[in-house]
């Protein structure tokens, strides 16, 4: 059974930062393509980066430049950096691990930008 639990959300000034976390469980992380993933009040869930598991990168537009995705396949941790947040930024943000075609979903953590 593979479990991802995000953490490091929360309330930030625009402008600011925030790293969140993704800790899996199980024995796939190395082998999977991990992703984060946000959904807005009245949005549908939309795509923010993607890590593959040869360390390929991508962003979305909308993040290009601000977001950075890391993993640290030591600690089957993956990571999204956040900077220069907009208050257009907030939504749950959801990591995803894809492997053998399998999906795996995290529960989210709220990130919240505001003054």
């Amino acid at each position: 059974q593979v479990q991802l639990v995000e953490s490091g959300g929360g309330l930030v000034q625009p402008g600011g930062s925030l790293r969140l976390s993704c800790a899996a469980s199980g024995n796939i992380f190395s082998r999977s393509a991990m992703g984060w993933y946000r959904q807005a009040p009245g949005k549908q869930r939309e795509w923010v980066a993607v890590l593959t598991s040869g360390s390929s990168t991508k962003y979305a537009d909308s993040v290009k430049g601000r977001f950075t995705i890391s993993r640290d396949n030591a600690k089957n941790t993956v990571y999204l950096q956040m900077n220069s947040l907009k208050p257009e930024d907030t939504a749950v943000y959801y990591c995803k691990a894809t492997v053998a075609f399998s999906e795996y979903w995290g529960q989210g953590t709220q990130v919240t930008v505001s003054s």
